[in-house]
């Protein structure tokens, strides 16, 4: 049953297709679109924001209004930073967020048709102070239990391989993510083996490569292990390890700059929205809103409309909140509009240690069967450590600070079990994180909402997002520009499992 009844047109993502955009003159678009007609017929916002600070353009005098949007166009030049560019009048697709994600999904739309459309990338903190893609480990591996997972895995390390190909900028050296190859060894206990060779049989039906080793193999191996309680691991031997997460950020975002993507500082408040001519909701025959501007508060207090064609959540671990802005959860009765975007943050922790006496060169990422990691960190004796929590001990979200009772209590003693050489170490640092965590079943939420055709999700990897942004930006390209996925088919991750609450697990989750 259709979702929106329509007298004259049809909405989703098709009625913004980007072809479409491409095809006409931006001045002709805009003239026409200011001073000609509307649809709209109402008005509403939704939010959090003092409606007298909203700045406007003066409806009253055309040739004034025209005047400053085609200024702000000449305006808009690749390569600006953040600082020199106000909120623009409006732009062809937003994207909320301007970490890795957003990045990503910025520089595949526009590495597709650089001139054909505008881009805007809204980014609250664009030094990325909090950002979860730079608190993050920077790890990729292709061993998941999800088909998808692997897929987009495996051709974002092949996109890494290539880096120097995809996001070299002109006249700038090229981009060096610094890559440690070194794999992913997952440890099994008796109770975990039969998930580790169902794992695994899907990995090899997809293309990874990796093996499952016995316990002597283990040892053999990598004779600094304890094998006590171990009976299989798992370990990638192309294609995975870890990188540099500032690097990979920088590198999305300054070629995106290069193709013409405006990135602005701002915090998203609201939406406002139109209302279509024609358009009822089916199941309560009450008029369909549209979201139409997306309302940004910039340094100076003030909050700036920016009309869009269309949006793209793509904010992390506030995704949930903003989707709600956006009308995503806000009905209290219609059966798709009241369900909401399970997204929320979850605190994870890093701690950076030194022992002079490790594993050096020969670690791997090791993902103990207890459920604490371990990653070399450089040269010099350093590694990195965490665990995620039990269910029931999740830390408070409200602040970044770090638990070290979690470390002496829980992380040190299970990967000091495991390697008897990090029995003497030293805490040098440690940092918290957020997850954009999924709670409906650890994966993506990837595609448009099926009411709100054009608002699109790229949320909750639940710690995956940055080793699958450039599969995931690839995947929102082809999702605008070609109507659905023509690469890998991420239909399984849609917002539609979250209606009918279709959980596909992840059971690979860090």
């Amino acid at each position: 049953m259709a979702l929106v009844r329509l007298a004259h047109c049809t909405l989703g993502v098709s009625h913004y297709s980007l072809s479409v955009l491409a095809g006409r003159s931006r001045m002709l678009r805009v003239c026409a679109r200011r001073l000609l007609c509307t649809s709209s017929t109402g008005s509403h916002k939704s939010g959090n924001f003092d409606p007298d600070k909203v700045i406007r353009v003066t409806e009253g005098n055309s040739i004034k209004r025209v005047w400053k949007i085609l200024r702000d166009d000449v305006t808009k030049l690749p390569g600006q930073s953040v600082a020199d560019i106000k909120v623009p009048y409006e732009t062809d697709i937003v994207i909320i967020g301007g970490g890795i994600m957003g990045s990503a999904i910025a520089y595949w739309l526009k590495q597709r048709n650089p001139k054909g459309f505008t881009c805007t990338v809204v980014e609250q903190d664009p030094k990325y102070t909090q950002a979860s893609t730079v608190l993050s480990v920077g790890g990729i591996r292709q061993q998941f239990s999800s088909p998808e997972n692997i897929q987009m895995s495996m051709f974002s390390a092949d996109f890494l391989r290539n880096i120097r190909k995809h996001l070299s900028v002109l006249d700038s050296d090229p981009p060096d993510i610094q890559f440690n190859p070194q794999g992913y060894l997952f440890l099994a206990s008796e109770a975990g083996v039969q998930t580790l060779q169902e794992n695994h049989t899907i990995q090899k039906e997809h293309g990874a490569k990796v093996v499952l080793l016995n316990e002597s193999q283990l040892k053999s191996k990598w004779p600094w292990l304890h094998t006590d309680g171990v009976v299989m691991g798992s370990y990638g031997v192309e294609n995975e390890g870890w990188f540099d997460p500032w690097s990979l950020l920088s590198a999305f975002k300054k070629k995106a700059m290069s193709l013409g993507v405006q990135y602005i500082k701002g915090e998203v408040v609201g939406f406002e929205f139109e209302k279509i001519e024609g358009a009822m909701l089916a199941e309560t025959d009450e008029p369909y809103m549209k979201s139409k501007n997306v309302l940004i508060k910039a340094d100076d207090d003030n909050v700036y409309p920016l009309q869009f064609a269309i949006c793209v959540n793509a904010c992390g671990h506030n995704a949930g909140s903003v989707a709600k802005m956006a009308g995503v959860g806000a009905h209290k009765t219609h059966s798709v509009l009241k369900v909401g975007l399970p997204v929320e943050p979850r605190k994870r922790y890093v701690y950076m240690v030194h022992a002079p006496t490790g594993p050096g060169l020969d670690c791997p990422v090791l993902i103990d069967s207890s459920g604490s990691y371990l990653r070399r960190e450089g040269l010099a004796g350093n590694y990195l450590m965490g665990a995620s929590p039990a269910s029931d001990d999740e830390p408070d979200t409200s602040e970044l600070t770090v638990d070290y009772d979690f470390f002496n209590n829980r992380v040190w003693p299970e990967i000091a079990h495991r390697c008897p050489d990090f029995e003497e170490l030293k805490l040098k640092s440690a940092w918290a994180g957020y997850y954009d965590y999924n709670t409906l079943d650890q994966n993506v939420i990837i595609g448009p909402h099926p009411v709100h055709g054009n608002f699109i999700f790229a949320n909750g990897f639940s710690g995956h997002g940055i080793q699958q942004a450039a599969a995931v930006g690839r995947a929102v390209m082809e999702v605008l520009f070609d109507g659905g996925y023509k690469t890998i088919d991420l239909t399984r991750f849609g917002f539609e499992r979250v209606i009918d609450n279709r959980p596909q697990f992840e059971k690979c989750v860090v």
